[in-house]
C-alpha cells in the first residue's frame, strides 16, 4: 500500500517553467494594477470633495479611513506609490529572467529577496492597520496576499529549477548577471529611474490640506445665538449672503477637515456670497452621548479650547490651527496652540474645566442631537440637514 502511494507520487511531474514564471508575471501585473488604483484612490480622497470609495463599508473595513491616516505616507510619498514602484521594478527584472543565458536559474533568488521584503512590509502594514488605524483596506489586503504568493512562487522556482548553492549565493550571482547585461540593464533601468525620480521628486504634496491665511478683508462675527461665522457680506455693502451654511464638525474627523478646507477656500473666493457658521459636534464618547465606545478621544477638549478662543475673539485662528493638528498626536500642546493663536496659555488650559465653556459645547451637541446628526460632518442649509457632504449644485448655484 505504502509503496503504491510512493510510486504514484514519484509519477507526479512538476509544471513546466513557463507556468511558474507566467504566474509570477501575472501576479506582478495584478499587484501593479492594485497599487495604481490605491494611488488614484489616495489622491481622490484628499482632492475630490464628494469622493467615497466602494470599499468604505464600515468603520472596521474602510479604504478611505486607511488613506486618511498619516501612516498612508512614507518619506513624503504615498505608500501606494511605493508599492507601484516596487511591482514595476520586479516586472522590469523579468526580461533578465527570460533571457536564454539565465537558463531558468537566474533572477529567482533576487525575486525571492525582494518579495520577502514585500511580505515583511505587508505584515508591518497589517499590524499598523490593526493597532493604530483600527480599520482595514480591502485593496491593501489583496496586495498583501499577492506579496505572499510571489514569495511562495519564487521559492518554488528556486527549489525546482535553481542551483543548490543557496539563496544568498544565488542572489550574488543574479546581481552579477544583471550588471553583465549592460545594454539591457541600461535600456530597462534608465527609463525606470527617470519615472521614479519624476514621481518622487515632483509630485505635489496634495495630502497637506493647508487652509488659506485669514484675510483681514473677510468679515467675521458672532451670530445672535453666539456662534462664530465668517464671510457672507461685502465690506461696505449689504449683509445678505446668497447661502448660509452651518457646519457641525469634529476636529479629529478627516472628512470635516477636508470639507472645511474647501469651504474656507469658497468663502475666501466668494466672501459676499457664502457665510459659514461653525458649531461643535465632537464624536468623543466622553462628551457626545450618541457615541457608545471610545472614539475620537480628545476632540471634545479641542472643541472646548475653540469655544474659549471664540470668547477671546480668536475663534477662526484657533479653528484653523486645530484643523491642522496632526491627528496621530495623542496629546495637544497647549503652549504651542497659545503661541500660534496669540492667546494666554494658562487661560487656555483652564478653559477645559470652565463650566460656561462646557455648557456652550453641550448646547451645540444637544442641537445636533435634536437635528438627528449621527456622524460628522453635518451641514444645515435652508433648514435642511446634509450628512457627510454638501451637494455640489448647492454651492454652484450660490457662486454663479
Amino acid at each position: 500500500m505504502i509503496n503504491s502511494i510512493i510510486s504514484k507520487r514519484s509519477d507526479i511531474k512538476s509544471f513546466p517553467f513557463p507556468v511558474y514564471a507566467g504566474t509570477i508575471a501575472f501576479l506582478l501585473l495584478v499587484g501593479l494594477a492594485d497599487s495604481i488604483y490605491l494611488s488614484i484612490h489616495h489622491y481622490l480622497v484628499y482632492t475630490d470633495i464628494g469622493y467615497e470609495s466602494f470599499c468604505a463599508i464600515s468603520r472596521a473595513i474602510n479604504c478611505d479611513t486607511v488613506s486618511q491616516s498619516p501612516y498612508s505616507i512614507f518619506l513624503g510619498v504615498p505608500v501606494a506609490v511605493w508599492g507601484a514602484a516596487g511591482y514595476l521594478f520586479c516586472l522590469l527584472l523579468l526580461p533578465f529572467a527570460f533571457n536564454p543565458d539565465a537558463a531558468k536559474k537566474r533572477m529567482w533568488p533576487l525575486f525571492f529577496a525582494v518579495t520577502f521584503v514585500f511580505s515583511l512590509v505587508s505584515i508591518i502594514l497589517a499590524v499598523i492597520s490593526n493597532l493604530y488605524i483600527r480599520s482595514y483596506c480591502i485593496m491593501c489586503v489583496i496586495s498583501y496576499g499577492i506579496n505572499f504568493l510571489l514569495l511562495f512562487c519564487s521559492f518554488i522556482i528556486i527549489r525546482r529549477f535553481g542551483e543548490s548553492d543557496g539563496i544568498l549565493n544565488g542572489f550574488k550571482k543574479d546581481v552579477e548577471f544583471i550588471l553583465g547585461k549592460k545594454r539591457l540593464f541600461s535600456a530597462v533601468f534608465s527609463i525606470y529611474a527617470v519615472i521614479v525620480i519624476f514621481v518622487f521628486v515632483f509630485s505635489p504634496a496634495y495630502w497637506n490640506l493647508k487652509l488659506p491665511p485669514l484675510s483681514a478683508d473677510i468679515p467675521k462675527g458672532i451670530t445672535e445665538d453666539g456662534h462664530p461665522w465668517i464671510g457672507g457680506s461685502q465690506i461696505g455693502g449689504s449683509d445678505n449672503p446668497e447661502i448660509v451654511i452651518t457646519e457641525f464638525t469634529d476636529y479629529l474627523c478627516f472628512q470635516c477637515r477636508k470639507m472645511h478646507f474647501y469651504l474656507r477656500h469658497f468663502v475666501e473666493k466668494n466672501p459676499g456670497k457664502i457665510r459659514l457658521v461653525h458649531r461643535h459636534y465632537p464624536m468623543d464618547h466622553r462628551y457626545n452621548p450618541i457615541v457608545k465606545e471610545p472614539f475620537h478621544v480628545g476632540s471634545g477638549e479641542m472643541s472646548l479650547l475653540s469655544i474659549h478662543a471664540a470668547k477671546e475673539g480668536k475663534f477662526w485662528e484657533m479653528n484653523d490651527v486645530l484643523f491642522g493638528v496632526d491627528i496621530s498626536v495623542e496629546k495637544i500642546d497647549i503652549k504651542e496652540l497659545a503661541k500660534k493663536t496669540g492667546l494666554d496659555a494658562d487661560k487656555l488650559a483652564a478653559s477645559i474645566f470652565d463650566n460656561n465653556v462646557r455648557k456652550s459645547l453641550w448646547l451645540d451637541i444637544k442641537d445636533g442631537l435634536k437635528a438627528g446628526i449621527t456622524g460628522t460632518p453635518a451641514y444645515m442649509i435652508n433648514g435642511k440637514m446634509y450628512l457627510g457632504e454638501i451637494p455640489p449644485d448647492i454651492l454652484r448655484k450660490a457662486i454663479e
